[in-house]
């Protein structure tokens, strides 16, 4: 089949010149789906947008009030009540760092605007929680409702946020709510997944055992099911809360509201790092604490002797929140300090933070011109355009002729060879698909060699069925107009994949055998997650200027996280007697890792791959922030000029991009899982 898929690419190389439709689809083949989404979108505003304005005012009031009871409790009195829920949660060490990572809030100056983001949190998490569990249930109960769900959530979680930002603000126009229906809309899916995870994952025993206790239909479920479902549930409650967070710099792009996420959008949008940094902290804290703390909750043993223990000992933390409202209300009149965080005794460091960034753009600038030539002109420039039109005297130095042609196509014939012997035919195929691809560029390579390699992926990994299903995939981003958009997009977040997947499973393949590197990366790992997706942009941006290696590293800054993890984690879940028996064979270190470990830890390896192809493409429209023409750059058209359809079929495009690759990498894992045994 491959062999096939190489000949019918090469073929098609040669005859694009003669056959003018393989280079380009026809525009008048092109569905009017723009038109036909704005049509839609006009019509359904005109006859039920007075239902969203109602939904709109009535969902403001919760918020207005948690941020009266936020801004109007003494600082003292918030803080205390999170260290005490920490410490339910989590223990002392939890809770001194909620006490360290709230003082920060404190100190730096942003208390105000870290209690409208928990404002905006407060409600969101819960009313996110709530429609999730009810469309898992729901989920769970009926096979035909299952069927419309899950494909549901897949888009919902593929589809770029920008994309349904457009028409959440035709629906409910600027304001603090629109920012909370976001939220909603990111944050539930994950509910619904575990929460369809745990119910189906209650042993028969204890149904069978609350069937012969005679509990009616109602009573099993919430006596029986959910209790014994309530770990992945909560674990469910941990995800929807940290994609409910993720949401505040996106929802203050339409909310307006005076939260942290406006101040980090702000300071972007002034190019100021220290700021937006200061600022993006707050975030990154705030996710670390509601992670650890609702993590916590989920995965506590159940006290079974509770209700055997003292009042005092068994409502200690609710006592102790009495105690420090009590005591900070009566000093409150005393110590004035304690209502309002004097500005005095505010540090704010950003200054010296941008003077860094200066003095690394100044001394290193031609290091960092280097770096940035070197990686656009003999990486991403031939992957994009293709070797024959990059080649040049100003770029490689000479000008290309037919002698370097036949060199190329010897040297790449060479390495397909030595890759067949060396490991299989296939990997012989990979080389020579990659050769052309570097030869003539993404971008010219024409659409039906491109459908023949997808397609065959698909087939070689899951079957007919998926590649069926690739197949629609791609036949929409060819009919929807949007093909050559979505080869960009593929381009600049395939290098970026490939190299964060390289380079994240390398430092998870050392932190797996160190103890001191996994301690050492960890915590950044949960900096550059929970760091608002734009602070990246801000260093990068002053240092390579804009253009496509700047998107470049900051899709890499985002989606590395995964590699590292899901690497880490696979080499160190590894069964312990198939390493022994290894050693007991007689493998050096070496052997034991390239023959043993990472063949075993591939599948799940792969999974990671898979997260950081998922958290690339939700990078690309931040990244038509620094100047790339992809879909993401559609997508933030749409957004700016109010266009329903434009950005949506953009979106849309991005998710079937995604899905695409979720489904071949998901399949490839199962696949590898079954052939090794471990189904």
């Amino acid at each position: 089949m491959w062999a096939g898929v190489v000949l019918f690419t090469l073929l098609s190389l040669l005859i694009a010149d003669k056959l003018p439709w393989l280079a380009a689809w026809p525009n008048e083949l092109v569905l009017p789906l723009v038109d036909l989404l704005n049509a839609f979108m006009t019509w359904f505003i005109e006859w039920f947008g007075w239902f969203f304005k109602g939904l709109g005012w009535l969902l403001g009031w919760p918020i207005t009030a948690m941020q009266w009871v936020l801004h109007g409790s003494p600082w003292p009195i918030t803080i205390g009540i999170a260290v005490i829920v920490a410490h339910k949660g989590g223990g002392w060490r939890l809770a001194a760092f909620t006490a360290a990572s709230m003082f920060y809030m404190l100190v730096v100056g942003y208390w105000q605007e870290s209690m409208n983001t928990l404002s905006l949190v407060a409600i969101s998490v819960p009313l996110s929680i709530a429609v999730g569990f009810g469309f898992g249930v729901l989920a769970f109960r009926s096979a035909h409702a299952r069927r419309v769900i899950m494909p549901s959530l897949d888009l919902l979680q593929t589809v770029p946020v920008f994309a349904y930002l457009i028409p959440i603000l035709l629906l409910f126009g600027f304001g603090t709510v629109v920012g909370l229906v976001a939220s909603l809309l990111y944050a539930f899916p994950p509910m619904v997944r575990n929460t369809v995870l745990g119910l189906e994952r209650v042993p028969s025993e204890a149904i069978e055992s609350g069937l012969m206790a005679g509990a009616s239909e109602r009573q099993l479920f919430w006596q029986v099911r959910v209790p014994s479902a309530s770990r992945q549930i909560l674990l469910g409650v941990n995800q929807t809360t940290m994609a409910a967070l993720s949401m505040v710099i996106i929802a203050s792009i339409i909310g307006g509201t005076a939260d942290i996420g406006w101040e980090v959008l702000s300071t972007i949008r002034k190019a100021t790092f220290g700021e937006s940094l200061l600022a993006g902290i707050v975030i990154a804290l705030i996710a670390m604490v509601m992670d650890r703390v609702t993590r916590g909750f989920a995965t506590q043993e159940v006290d079974l002797h509770a209700a055997e223990r003292p009042f005092a000992e068994r409502h200690a933390h609710l006592i102790a929140a009495g105690i420090l409202v009590a005591a900070v209300a009566a000093l409150v009149s005393f110590a004035p300090f304690l209502l309002h965080y004097p500005k005095d005794w505010t540090f704010y460091p950003a200054q010296p933070m941008n003077d860094a960034i200066f003095y690394i753009v100044v001394e290193y600038k031609d290091v960092i011109t280097y770096i940035k030539q070197v990686s656009f002109f003999y990486v991403m420039l031939p992957l994009r355009i293709g070797l024959e039109s990059t080649v040049r005297p100003s770029t490689w130095g000479f000008d290309p002729g037919a002698v370097h042609a036949i060199g190329y196509a010897l040297l790449v014939c060479l390495l397909a060879f030595l890759a067949g012997r060396a490991t299989s035919v296939k990997a012989a195929m990979a080389v020579l698909l990659a050769g052309m691809i570097y030869y003539f560029g993404l971008t010219n390579i024409p659409w039906p060699a491109l459908f023949a390699i997808f397609v065959g992926l698909a087939w070689s990994s899951g079957g007919p069925r998926l590649a069926a299903g690739v197949l629609i995939g791609l036949g929409y981003l060819l009919l929807a107009g949007i093909w050559d958009l979505a080869v960009l997009s593929l381009y600049l977040c395939g290098i970026a994949v490939i190299a964060s997947f390289a380079i994240g499973s390398a430092f998870g393949i050392l932190a797996a055998h160190d103890d001191r590197v996994s301690a050492f990366i960890r915590p950044i790992n949960d900096t550059l997650q929970t760091m608002p997706q734009f602070v990246p942009l801000i260093p990068i941006l002053m240092i390579f200027k804009i253009g496509d290696f700047t998107a470049l590293l900051a899709i890499m800054a985002y989606a590395i996280v995964p590699a590292v993890r899901y690497s880490e984690h696979a080499l160190r879940s590894l069964p312990v007697e198939v390493v022994e028996a290894a050693k007991a064979m007689g493998c050096n270190r070496w052997q034991l890792l390239w023959q043993v470990k990472i063949p075993m830890a591939l599948p799940e390896m792969m999974l990671g791959l898979n997260q950081t192809i998922m958290y690339g493409i939700s990078m690309l429209v931040i990244a038509a922030l620094v100047g790339t023409k992809d879909l993401g750059q559609q997508v933030y058209i749409g957004l700016g000029d109010g266009d329903f359809g434009v950005g949506m079929v953009a979106g849309i495009g991005m998710a079937v991009i995604a899905i695409v690759a979720d489904r071949i990498t998901q399949a490839w894992s199962a696949g590898k899982r079954a052939e090794l045994g471990m189904a």
